[in-house]
């Protein structure tokens, strides 16, 4: 599929997708005239690009995990992965703590507010 097709099924703008190929998330293909062409795979790549990074990693983040989770040797940058992995995910737990903490403190000033 063209460029075109797959920003109008992920909702992802053109742009963007020449983007994530830059930063080797994505790989399409090539037609003999030189027009990028994306396989039926790459719809789900994008939707895991764009919840990956809505989780807080980068581009360069999720670029080193694809290659640690494909089928390739791995390479001296997946030392750690998971760890890092771990760590962002504790990190995202702890902003959640946060604000479940600051929507208990509303909580109780507007059920204050309600009884006055």
């Amino acid at each position: 599929m063209r460029i075109g097709e797959l920003a109008r099924r992920t909702g992802v703008d053109e742009q963007l997708l020449r983007y994530y190929e830059k930063q080797g998330l994505l790989q399409p293909a090539r037609t003999p005239n030189g027009y990028r062409d994306y396989a039926e795979d790459d719809v789900t790549a994008v939707r895991r690009i764009r919840e990956l990074l809505a989780a807080g990693l980068t581009t360069a983040g999720i670029a080193e995990i694809g290659t640690c989770v494909r089928g390739e040797p791995p390479t001296p940058a997946c030392d750690g992965v998971l760890e890092r992995l771990r760590a962002e995910r504790s990190r995202i737990d702890a902003t959640i703590a946060r604000l479940q903490g600051a929507r208990t403190a509303l909580d109780t000033v507007i059920e204050r507010r309600q009884d006055a």
